[in-house]
């Protein structure tokens, strides 16, 4: 186990410290050693042992099974960087089902909620998000998707792409322009079965880090009326609300393949002879362990600052998430490529656990807003709170 000196800080509750052992302990005889050459059957299978085990109760409030009254970002933190550590398709399963639902838990109507939720957390279902498409990523408000009012229904027409889950999720939480209101304010967001006439798979994409990842086709796609979270006009509203909680915890997961990162490091620079002595004897090689050290720290306390702010101050963290996120996977980047480098030639030995750290990496700083996105919100909350207190 990595140092875990850092669950002393202030940020954390009792449970939160429980959970932090009780987890590794799991992850180690479950998840550590586990290699899946069909991602999509290991990601079922790992959703189905992450519920059956009781770590989904974490993405999912008590009312539907889950561990806690409401949903608690420091707690969907501290499973992904635990998670993240050891099987980083595990962490993806166990994201997926919290990202794949918080809409539900912010603006479901209770029989949605109770239709759905139970069984995320029991994982005998498996969530998806679907925001993003070919020319909206980064920038929600260029969504095309349509959703057009049909008597009880909604009948929806786009194609969404970048799709985690694609292909194997049970529903999709599927955004769409319900009206003619431009850029934001015309989105709404809805459940929509994997089942519903008019749902396709389309083209699967692979990524450097195989994950379930794919396109969706929505053809005159019919979903009931009451299957639509909260009212028409506020589907971008409810995907930043959900980002917010999301966002943070990508940090989270940056900070557990960082923390892997410098345990394989200071293994290999104690451990690797050379010239008479050892790796770490070197003091370059001591200059980049501390710089990993330091930067690992930085991370912890942005992310966990942004997720306390969330859960104990009940203040709007989005600037603390975007810092958080930007800072811990830039910084988990280039401790991955110090590691690499450390390594030398076995670094880049593909199934060597450096590698896989390096590709596993590079897609965080990209998914649920990239770091020069962060850096924008960063920067606009910034100058308005300069802007507010010069008013």
């Amino acid at each position: 186990m990595s140092d875990a000196a850092y669950l002393a800080w202030p940020f954390f509750d009792d449970l939160h410290r429980e959970l932090v052992p009780q987890l590794e302990a799991w992850a180690t005889e479950n998840v550590s050693a586990t290699e899946y050459a069909d991602v999509d059957a290991g990601c079922r299978s790992l959703v189905q042992a992450l519920g059956r085990d009781g770590w989904l109760r974490y993405a999912v409030p008590c009312a539907f099974g889950g561990a806690l009254e409401n949903i608690d970002a420091r707690a969907i933190c501290l499973v992904r960087e635990t998670l993240a550590r050891h099987n980083a398709l595990a962490d993806f399963a166990f994201a997926m089902q919290g990202l794949g639902s918080v809409p539900l838990v912010l603006a479901g109507a209770p029989e949605i909620q109770r239709r759905y939720l139970p069984r995320v957390c029991a994982g005998t279902a498996i969530a998806a998000f679907a925001l993003s498409e070919l020319d909206a990523g980064s920038d929600v408000a260029a969504v095309t998707t349509t959703a057009h009012r049909d008597g009880d229904d909604y009948v929806l027409d786009g194609t969404k792409t970048w799709i985690s889950n694609a292909g194997i999720a049970d529903f999709y939480v599927v955004f769409a322009r319900t009206g003619n209101e431009p850029g934001s304010r015309g989105l709404g967001a809805f459940v929509v079965d994997a089942a519903a006439p008019g749902l396709e798979l389309g083209r699967r994409i692979e990524s450097l880090a195989p994950h379930p990842l794919g396109a969706l086709r929505l053809r005159s796609c019919r979903v009931p009326a009451v299957q639509r979270l909260g009212a028409e006009g506020d589907g971008f509203k409810l995907a930043m609300r959900s980002l917010d909680v999301f966002r943070t915890s990508v940090a989270a997961a940056a900070l557990g393949l960082a923390r892997r990162a410098l345990d394989e490091a200071l293994e290999r620079a104690t451990g690797r002879t050379m010239f008479g002595g050892v790796l770490a004897d070197f003091q370059l090689t001591q200059v980049a362990l501390a710089k990993m050290a330091t930067g690992i720290d930085a991370s912890a306390l942005l992310t966990y600052r942004a997720a306390w702010l969330r859960d104990v101050a009940g203040q709007n963290a989005t600037r603390e998430a975007a810092m958080a996120k930007a800072t811990a996977t830039e910084t988990a980047q280039r401790i991955i490529d110090r590691t690499v480098q450390l390594f030398g030639a076995l670094g880049v030995m593909r199934g060597t656990i450096a590698e896989r750290l390096y590709r596993e990496i590079r897609a965080l700083r990209i998914y649920e807003g990239a770091t020069e996105v962060q850096h924008l919100i960063v920067a606009k909350q910034t100058l308005a709170r300069f802007r507010e207190g010069r008013a």
